[in-house]
C-alpha cells in the first residue's frame, strides 16, 4: 500500500518509510553548535572558556567549521571577536557566502543572550565528535580485519594507536598552516625563556642539561657502551633524578634485570647501604633508621618499572600508551635495545634488519607520545681490540647503522679506569679514578661534547663531577671504584663491591 510522502506528496511504499526510520545518522548536536558559536561572537568570556576545548573538526556542520576557524584566527592574532570581525575574516577567507552570508551569522547571535553554560555545551559537542571518530575508526578496523593479507599484530597495534589518539583528545591533523606552527613555536620559546633555557626534562647532570636544554619531547636518545661501563647505573641515576627531584613520571623497561634488582640498586644508591645488607636484612639500628627515612623519597617517586623479558616492540608500544594514558609518563627508558624482539609480522629476516625496525618504531613511539625515549645499546667488540684510547665511535654501534640514522642523539659512556688507563688523554693528564665520560657523538639539534662525570661505583650511580654529594671520602671512592673494576679490594667495614648489586654477568662488573 502506498502512503503520501509528507515532504514531496508522492506515494511511497510503507516498507521504505520503515527503513528510513531505522536508518542512522552520525552523532551530532548542531543546535548546540549554533549556541556556542553565537555566544563566542557576543561574549569574549565565552571564547576564553572553549577555545582550547574545541577544534574546527569537532563541528558537524561544515558552515560551523568555517565560522570557528575564523574565530580561532582572530583569537590567535589577538584581534577582537564579534559579529563584524568574524564576518570580515570569513570574507577574507572567501567563506562568507559558503556559510550563508551575514544573515546566518546574525541568526546565530540571536540564538543566545550570554555565554552562560558555554563550556558545558562545548563538552557535549566534543563528545559527539569523539563518537563520530570512534565510528570512523571502528569501520576502518572492521574493513582491515576482513583483509586476509593484514597481519593480526599489526592490526592490533594500528587499532590501539588510533584509539589512543581519541583517548588523548588529539585526533591527528593531516596538515598545519605555517601561521599556526609559528605561533606554537613562539609560545614554546617564551616558555623556555621563563625556564632559564630548560625546554626539556632535566637529567640532573648540569653540563649535559646545558648542552641539550634537557631531554626533548619526541627525541630518540641512544646511550651506548661496552659491558661494564655503567649504562644501567647511568639511566637509573637519571630516572631517580627525574622522578624524585622533579616529580616527573618515568617508565623504565628493563629487559635484563628484574624490577626488584633495579629497585634494590636505587635503594642502595639512595641510602648508602650495601645491597648485601639489604638482602640479608642484617642492619644496625641506625641503618634501619637510615633506610626508613631515605627510602620514603623513592616510595613517592612516579617511577614505573616493567621487567618483561624479551619484550617485543609491539608490546612495548602498547604498554607505553597505557602508561601515558593512566599515569601521564613524560619519559621512557629501555635497558636495552638488543634484547628486544620485533614481534608481529616483522619476525624473520636477519638481526640487523630486526634492529633497524625496532629503532624506527622507537622513534615513531617518541613522536606519537611526544616524550623522549632513551634506549641503551651495546657496542661491538671492536672497541676492545682497538689500541690506545678505547673511546667509542659511531661506527662501533652494534648490529645496525639504522640506530645512528634514527636517533636524534647518540651518546656513549666511557670509563678509561676500566681499561687500566690511569690518566685522561688531555693536557692536564688528570687521573681517571672514579670518573666517567658521557660522550655526545651525534646531536641533531645541538652541539657535541665530552662531559666528565663522577662515577660512584660502590653506590652504582653517576653524579656531577664538581659537586657530587656523598658522605664518604675521596680516597675511599677511589679504592671502591678500583675494586669495582678488578674485584681485588674488599673493605671490612662497609661494602663488598663484588656483592654490591645483582648485576647480569654480561656487564662484566656489577655496575
Amino acid at each position: 500500500m502506498k502512503q503520501p510522502n509528507p515532504l514531496t506528496g508522492y506515494k511511497v511504499d510503507k516498507s521504505t518509510l520503515i527503513n528510513l526510520e531505522k536508518g542512522k545518522i552520525p552523532p551530532q548536536a548542531t543546535d548546540l553548535e549554533e549556541v556556542v558559536l553565537g555566544a563566542m561572537m557576543i561574549d569574549k568570556k565565552g571564547v576564553d572558556e572553549v577555545i582550547d576545548i574545541l577544534s574546527p573538526d569537532a563541528f558537524y556542520k561544515e558552515a560551523h567549521k568555517f565560522i570557528f576557524e575564523s574565530i580561532f584566527k582572530l583569537f590567535e592574532n589577538s584581534e577582537p571577536i564579534d559579529l563584524l570581525t568574524v564576518s570580515s575574516q570569513l570574507k577574507k577567507d572567501q567563506k562568507l557566502d559558503v556559510i550563508g552570508g551575514d544573515f546566518y551569522l546574525i541568526s546565530l547571535t540571536q540564538r543566545v543572550s550570554s555565554s552562560a553554560h558555554i563550556e558545558f555545551h562545548a563538552r557535549i559537542i566534543l563528545q559527539k565528535f569523539i563518537q563520530r571518530s570512534l565510528i570512523k575508526i571502528s569501520n576502518e578496523i572492521i574493513e582491515e580485519a576482513y583483509d586476509e593479507t593484514k597481519d593480526v599484530f599489526d592490526l592490533l597495534d594500528t587499532a590501539e594507536a588510533k584509539l589512543y589518539e581519541v583517548t588523548q583528545g588529539n585526533v591527528k591533523k593531516s596538515t598545519e598552516s605555517a601561521q599556526s606552527l609559528v605561533i606554537q613555536a613562539k609560545k614554546k620559546i617564551e616558555e623556555i625563556s621563563n625556564k632559564e633555557g630548560m625546554s626539556g626534562i632535566a637529567s640532573g647532570f648540569d653540563k649535559l642539561d646545558k648542552l641539550t636544554s634537557g631531554w626533548q619531547p619526541s627525541d630518540l636518545v641512544i646511550v651506548a657502551a661496552r659491558p661494564g661501563m655503567g649504562k644501567t647505573a647511568f639511566t637509573l641515576t637519571m630516572a631517580r633524578n627525574i622522578a624524585v627531584n622533579t616529580n616527573t613520571p618515568v617508565a623504565f623497561f628493563s629487559l635484563e634485570m628484574s624490577s626488584v634488582q633495579l629497585i634494590t640498586r636505587l635503594i642502595s644508591s639512595e641510602t648508602g647501604l650495601s645491597s648485601e645488607k639489604l638482602r640479608t636484612g642484617k642492619l644496625e639500628k641506625h641503618e634501619w633508621e637510615q633506610l626508613n627515612v631515605k627510602v620514603k623519597t623513592l616510595e613517592k617517586a612516579p617511577l614505573f618499572i616493567d621487567d618483561t623479558p624479551s619484550l617485543s616492540i609491539f608490546d612495548l608500544r602498547a604498554k607505553a600508551r597505557r602508561l601515558a594514558s593512566q599515569y601521564g609518563i613524560k619519559m621512557i627508558m629501555i635497558d636495552y635495545l638488543q634484547l628486544m624482539t620485533a614481534g608481529g609480522s616483522q619476525k624473520g629476516g636477519n638481526r640487523e634488519q630486526e634492529i633497524s625496525m625496532i629503532s624506527r618504531n622507537l622513534k615513531a613511539l617518541a613522536k606519537e607520545l611526544n616524550v623522549p625515549v632513551i634506549a641503551l645499546s651495546q657496542l661491538s667488540r671492536a672497541v676492545e681490540t682497538r689500541g690506545g684510547s678505547k673511546r667509542p665511535l659511531l661506527s662501533d654501534l652494534r648490529e645496525s647503522g639504522a640506530i645512528e640514522q634514527d636517533a636524534d642523539i647518540v651518546s656513549f659512556i666511557y670509563r678509561p679506569e676500566y681499561y687500566k688507563i690511569d690518566e685522561w688523554d688531555d693536557e692536564e693528564r688528570s687521573p681517571t679514578a672514579g670518573q666517567g665520560e658521557f660522550i655526545v657523538a651525534k646531536h641533531r639539534n645541538g652541539g657535541l661534547e665530552n662531559i666528565r662525570l663522577k662515577f660512584l661505583g660502590h653506590l652504582g650511580k653517576f653524579d656531577n663531577l664538581d659537586d657530587f654529594d656523598t658522605p664518604f671520602g675521596e680516597e675511599y671512592h677511589s679504592k671502591m671504584n678500583e675494586a669495582a673494576n678488578d674485584n681485588t679490594f674488599t673493605p671490612d667495614s662497609f661494602i663488598s663491591p663484588s656483592d654490591a648489586f645483582d648485576a647480569p654477568e654480561d656487564d662484566g662488573v656489577p655496575f
